[in-house]
């Protein structure tokens, strides 16, 4: 059961900073030793209008006299710079937040053997993940790890956080590869908006077998749109154990899932620039989407801040090269092309990525051409065309009636939600998946 969860319309910072304090009164409690060695695990910036860099800055406010260290959990995103860590982290010093390297700095722990994976995607997957983490999260004497985050609608496991910022976030290359493809294969919209993915199952054995010995408690934060359609935090949710997750992700499913009763036409999302600057990121609105979309239809993404496709030079070769171009290509090219191999979450981005040429995804980039989005298999708008068509300012949340009578459905933050049509959302092939 969950140490404790707090709920509510809109929890403003009192109430934020008092779930904070509650939560290292009740670790020092719970776990029976002094707090003089404490590892921070927030999200990375890609989440910072969680207020997740906010609750880190009051875990390290509250620690005082502890020995801290702080580590985004960054996966293969790129490590923020000094200026991006003081705007997300506030006043935490930059010399103790270390950028996780998930090519050398990591550990082998173990594996999640091929049978399970197997079993749990029913076949579609059937090899073996390597579980490498963070070698300064396994081999340092911790007295307490506190994982931050935000539990939202996601693409690979589907919700985000808990364990994920173990096994993705601080996990190594094979690690990430091999269960990226995993859940490429198994379906994205099959993982979507469900509790419990394959995924998900062999992340929670792992965890057990593995991670048993740490000394850790997960903080997760819940949000909702308020009646200003601003994005307001509802549920903070902390504990060390599944139900802690099942109970945030839950409530989740509740808040952050829209249904439409028919796919919608168009859809216009914005991607804010100071978060979003590869399409490996941004194309979270594509994911988040892709269940409300009509066959036909179009989604426009306007991304200010866009300036490569991957998040390293490698999967940006990778994407330029292959681009989005579909399931059945790529998977075949898979079999046979050793860079696909060797960049398997990028294959599986690929996969995740592409409309399987369902609906259009249409790009206006900050810092990339026509060329170069064209390139990759999506269409080219203009940025300030769609800026100045499609202002943020003037947008309302959901559907707006564009002066020439164009209907749009508008969301400014598809990264903290998940919309779908009704049908897909509760059709038999899922149901069982998301009540588990």
């Amino acid at each position: 059961m969950p140490w404790f969860q707090i709920e509510g319309d809109a929890l403003g910072e009192e109430q934020t900073r008092g779930a904070v304090t509650r939560l290292l009164e009740e670790a020092r409690t719970r776990i029976k030793r002094d707090l003089r060695r404490v590892l921070l695990l927030p999200p990375d910036l890609t989440r910072a209008h969680s207020g997740a860099g906010r609750i880190t800055e009051m875990l390290y406010e509250g620690l005082a006299g502890s020995e801290m260290a702080v580590i985004p959990t960054l996966g293969q995103h790129q490590p923020h710079t000094e200026e991006e860590n003081r705007w997300m982290f506030g006043s935490i010093p930059h010399r103790i937040i270390y950028p996780h390297d998930w090519r050398e700095g990591v550990t082998r722990v173990g594996t999640i053997p091929a049978s399970m994976v197997a079993e749990t995607t029913g076949g579609v997957a059937d090899w073996e993940i390597p579980v490498d983490l963070n070698t300064r999260l396994m081999t340092q004497p911790w007295d307490l790890v506190i994982n931050v985050g935000h539990v939202v609608p996601h693409e690979v496991l589907g919700f985000a956080n808990h364990n994920k910022n173990y096994f993705i976030g601080l996990g190594g290359k094979e690690s990430i590869c091999a269960s990226h493809i995993a859940a490429a294969v198994y379906g994205i919209e099959n993982n979507l908006g469900t509790l419990v993915t394959p995924l998900r199952a062999c992340f929670n054995w792992a965890e057990e077998k593995y991670l048993g010995h740490l000394p850790d408690v997960y903080l997760q934060i819940v949000m909702r749109r308020d009646k200003d359609e601003k994005l307001v935090t509802s549920g903070i949710y902390v504990g060390d154990d599944l139900e802690t997750y099942l109970a945030a992700a839950r409530a989740s499913r509740k808040q952050n899932v829209m249904t439409f009763d028919k796919p919608v036409q168009k859809i216009v999302a914005v991607m804010q620039a100071d978060e979003f600057r590869s399409t490996w990121v941004a194309n979270k609105a594509v994911y988040r989407t892709r269940m409300a979309l009509a066959d036909g239809g179009e989604l426009l993404v306007i991304a200010p801040g866009l300036e490569r496709f991957g998040e390293q030079p490698e999967v940006d070769a990778l994407i330029r090269k292959y681009g989005y171009t579909g399931t059945e290509r790529i998977l075949r090219l898979y079999r046979t092309e050793k860079d696909l191999q060797e960049i398997a979450h990028g294959t599986a981005h690929l996969i995740h990525g592409s409309s399987e040429g369902r609906f259009t995804i249409r790009y206006a980039p900050g810092h990339l051409s026509r060329t170069e989005i064209e390139g990759v298999g999506y269409e080219y708008a203009d940025l300030s065309e769609a800026l100045t068509r499609y202002a943020p300012e003037h947008m309302a949340e959901g559907w707006n009636t564009m002066p020439d009578g164009e209907e749009v459905f508008y969301i400014s933050t598809p990264s903290a939600g998940l919309w779908s049509t009704k049908a897909k959302l509760d059709s038999p092939a899922r149901r069982e998946m998301v009540t588990a």
